[in-house]
């Protein structure tokens, strides 16, 4: 989502998302008004953020929804939190109409300008940051310093995009022919269309900076809705672009109904990722790393450590020091300075890691610590550390959402790299090592596969300014810097005759 926004200096904006909040499967039965959350005293800061009882799910310019009314859970406590009306088919057609309405107005404004709306939107964000944290801690369960760590993502992003405002250009490139200019010029690609877990008070924020700019607040729309809404925006001949982030199985379908209409798509899906530990590695880096990325989250990032690859020489040592790491972790309520680790997003969840907890047992694998469920309120679930398993166990193929860290062993260099590669997703990787060979042959064409391919450092906590995203059934999208913004726009290749001559290309002679 900054990302898009970033280039909506290209491009409109508007999101689908599927709950009131940030997350994508916290929806439940309508709660009854005296037990949510937001009338508590306690929660009196989400009225900062333009929360009520019950909230629109749409916004194109006006708030509305008519459809079913879903309800937002904490995860710390599994207590209602607030309830939205979600879009119908009626109003997704209505927003994409006035989107599009938007967008002739947003394209003859020049790009620097377009960018200075998108500084107002990063320094809105700015005001709003340890709330907007508190709230992504909220409905998420993450732990706060990470909540507020999203929203300076954003931020971050927003800033990116300023600059690119007055950045983004195409090469003047050398014409064969006499009197002719060859240049490359970028456009924004038009309409763009978000399936993401988008977060409610955010588009709030971003509408008053735009009426603020008499600007039309379609230019970032949002219509909350199911597979329904999903369904519709990705066959939508009318979105020059749609953009998922989420599951490879939905990620599939989706990509599946846009090719069918030969649409652009970006695709951000799921991670099966590895740290790769080598006999002379700094294990003083080693632990801290790998307990960061497989924990941090409670094993809900893309880019958590799933696997971890140890030389043989050195597995019983790190393991033994891992297990004394995770005892020491602390895991309570999100909210508290002192948390570490939350509980997981969702009851699912919770019977997702049981489940995998079972299949690693039944695989060969040895529970070195955690393996249960926590006996307290939320979903809270201990993290865990598996040995024993098979490289190419069925279990350890699988991404599974939840902080489960299987430990394999390895022997050699082409081993470990080849166990790295050789599951489906390839997102991020990462090895430990102090020979520069073996770094430089990580990072070349026989070594890691994936889109982020890191040394001595974990696989998660990417920064903004590279390009962000995976190979394979990770689904090939970037997002975020270097050159991502690409994937927003589209290219023409121009040339132009300023001579009273015609030569054609490549020598051709045609009288």
């Amino acid at each position: 989502m900054p990302q898009f926004i970033a280039l909506s200096a290209a491009a409109r904006h508007w999101v689908l998302r599927r709950k009131l909040l940030c997350a994508s499967a916290c929806l439940r039965h309508r709660a009854a008004m005296s037990t949510l959350l937001i009338n508590q005293p306690t929660y009196a800061w989400l009225r900062e953020l333009g929360l009520r009882e019950e909230n629109d799910g749409v916004y194109n310019g006006t708030w509305g929804g008519r459809g079913e009314v879903v309800t937002s859970y904490c995860p710390a406590n599994n207590e209602p939190i607030a309830r939205v009306r979600q879009a119908t088919t009626k109003d997704y057609e209505e927003t994409v109409k006035k989107a599009k309405e938007a967008w002739k107005i947003w394209a003859d404004i020049p790009a620097p300008k377009r960018g200075e709306i998108v500084r107002q939107i990063g320094d809105a964000l700015r005001r709003k940051i340890k709330v907007l944290g508190s709230l992504v801690s909220l409905e998420m369960g993450k732990i706060y310093v990470e909540g507020v760590g999203e929203v300076q993502e954003y931020v971050d992003v927003c800033d990116y995009a300023v600059g690119l405002s007055r950045m983004i250009g195409g090469p003047v490139l050398p014409s064969e022919r006499p009197g002719h200019a060859l240049i490359e010029q970028w456009n924004p690609v038009g309409l763009v269309g978000i399936i993401t877990a988008f977060n409610f008070p955010v588009a709030v924020i971003v509408a008053e900076v735009l009426e603020q700019n008499n600007l039309p607040g379609a230019i970032c729309s949002m219509t909350c809705g199911g597979a329904e809404i999903g369904s519709a925006l990705a066959k939508d001949e009318r979105v020059d672009l749609v953009s998922f982030t989420g599951s490879t199985h939905v990620g599939k379908l989706v990509s599946l109904m846009v090719q069918e209409r030969f649409g652009r798509q970006l695709l951000e899906l799921g991670g099966n990722n590895a740290i790769v530990v080598f006999e002379d590695a700094d294990l003083n880096l080693v632990v801290p790393s790998t307990v960061f990325a497989a924990v941090g989250t409670a094993g809900q990032r893309c880019t958590t450590t799933r696997r971890l690859m140890l030389h043989e020489s050195i597995h019983d040592d790190v393991v033994e020091r891992l297990s004394k790491a995770y005892k020491q972790i602390r895991i309570g309520d999100p909210w508290d300075s002192n948390t570490l680790y939350g509980p997981l997003h969702t009851k699912e969840a919770v019977e997702q890691y049981k489940a995998a907890i079972e299949q690693a047992k039944q695989q060969g694998g040895t529970i070195v610590c955690g393996g249960k469920v926590m006996d307290r309120p939320g979903n809270y679930v201990e993290p865990t550390i598996i040995t024993g398993l098979a490289h190419d166990a069925p279990i350890v193929h699988k991404e599974t959402f939840v902080p489960i860290l299987y430990v394999l062993k390895f022997k050699t260099e082409e081993e470990a790299f080849s166990w790295n590669n050789e599951v489906k997703q390839g997102l991020s990787s990462s090895i430990f090592t102090k020979d520069m060979g073996r770094v430089f042959r990580w990072l070349g064409p026989k070594g890691s596969d994936c889109g982020i391919v890191n040394v001595n450092i974990p696989t998660s906590g990417a920064e903004i300014g590279g390009a962000f995203g995976g190979e394979k059934h990770t689904g090939g999208g970037r997002e975020s810097g270097s050159d991502s913004w690409k994937q927003y726009m589209r290219r023409s290749t121009c040339t132009i005759n300023y001579s009273k001559d015609l030569p054609l290309a490549q020598g051709i002679k045609f009288e």
